[in-house]
C-alpha cells in the first residue's frame, strides 16, 4: 500500500507556480490576485477560505477576503461579483459554497465572468472542459488528475468507476479521466444514488481506479474493492468525537490497495493547488504570457 500524498504534491506544484510568478514580477508585472468572497459564518468555509488565502501567500499571489453577512440578498452579491469581473487588478474569483437560501447558487456561478472563474464550474469553461478544449476546469477534480500524474499512477487504458456524480467531482473526473487530456484515456463508469447496490458492487470489482465522492462515512469497504485498486477517497466527514474520516473505511481498505489518499491530507489540499494553477493561467491570460 502507498499513500498519495497530496500534501506533498501540492507542495511540490505551489513550489513551482511561486517560481513562475517571481520570474514574472522580475519583468516588472504585478503579482497575480485572488478574491474570494464568503458570505456568512460556516465553519468548514471558514477553513477552506484560510487554506486558499495561506496557499495564494505561499504562490507569490496577492489576495483579499470580502466578508457578506449570512442575510445578504442574492442581487447584492450579483452587484459585488459585476464590480469584481470589472476590476482588471482581480484575475480570478472564487464565490466560496455552499451560500445560504435565499441565493440561488448556480445564478451566482454563472455570473462569474468565465475568465475568472478559477472554480472551473461556469458552463462555459465546463463545456469547454468537456470538449477537450483550454479552460480553467474544477478544481477537485482537476487536482485528483494533478495527483495521480505526480505519482505516476497509470490511467490510460485503465477501468476506472465514480462514485457520485456531483458538478463539482463525480462529472467532471468522470469527463476529465476519458478524455485525451494530459491524464486520461481511461474507460470510466459513472454511478450514482440511483445506481443498484448489485450493479455497484460488479463495477467497483474490477475498477483499477475507484473514486468516491459522496459524503457517507466508511462507504467503500473492502468487499467492494479488488487487490491492487488505486482509491481516491474525496469524502471529508467530521464524527461526533470531532475525528475527520473520508468515504473509504481506510483501515480496512488500505491493505488491498496499491495507491490510496490518506484523510485528511489527500484530496483536500489537491483541490487548493489546483486553484492555484487556474489562478495562475488567469493571470498569464490576462497578460498574454501562458
Amino acid at each position: 500500500m502507498n499513500l498519495l500524498d497530496g500534501k506533498k504534491c501540492a507542495d511540490s506544484l505551489i513550489a513551482g507556480i511561486a517560481k513562475q510568478v517571481a520570474r514574472h514580477v522580475d519583468f516588472g508585472l504585478r503579482k497575480p490576485h485572488m478574491t474570494v468572497v464568503l458570505v456568512g459564518n460556516h465553519a468548514p468555509s471558514e477553513s477552506y477560505v484560510k487554506s486558499k488565502v495561506t496557499t495564494c501567500t505561499l504562490s507569490g499571489f496577492e489576495s483579499n477576503l470580502i466578508r457578506l453577512p449570512e442575510t445578504v440578498t442574492e442581487k447584492e452579491l450579483l452587484w459585488l461579483i459585476q464590480q469584481i469581473n470589472a476590476d482588471a487588478s482581480t484575475d480570478g474569483v472564487i464565490v466560496q459554497l455552499p451560500l445560504p437560501k435565499q441565493i440561488n447558487a448556480q445564478r451566482v456561478i454563472n455570473a462569474i465572468a468565465p475568465e475568472k472563474d478559477i472554480d472551473g464550474f461556469h458552463p462555459t469553461n465546463f463545456g469547454r472542459m468537456a470538449l477537450g478544449q483550454k479552460a480553467f476546469r474544477p478544481a477537485t477534480a482537476y487536482g485528483i488528475c494533478k495527483l495521480l500524474q505526480f505519482y505516476q499512477v497509470p490511467v490510460a487504458g485503465k477501468h476506472c468507476v465514480v462514485i457520485g456524480r456531483s458538478n463539482i467531482v463525480g462529472k467532471p473526473i468522470s469527463i476529465m479521466l476519458s478524455n485525451d487530456f494530459d491524464i486520461g484515456n481511461a474507460t470510466v463508469t459513472l454511478t450514482h444514488i440511483e445506481t443498484p447496490r448489485e450493479l455497484l458492487l460488479d463495477e467497483t470489482r474490477r475498477a483499477d481506479i475507484v473514486i468516491v465522492a459522496v459524503g457517507i462515512p466508511g462507504f467503500v469497504t473492502p468487499d467492494m474493492v479488488k487487490d491492487g485498486v488505486t482509491l481516491i477517497d474525496v469524502g471529508i466527514n467530521r464524527l461526533e468525537n470531532g475525528k475527520l474520516v473520508g468515504d473509504v473505511d481506510f483501515a480496512a481498505v488500505a491493505p488491498k490497495c496499491e495507491w490510496i489518499t490518506p484523510v485528511p491530507g489527500g484530496v483536500g489540499r489537491m483541490t487548493v493547488a489546483a486553484l492555484m494553477i487556474n489562478t495562475l493561467m488567469a493571470y498569464q491570460n490576462n497578460f498574454e504570457l501562458a
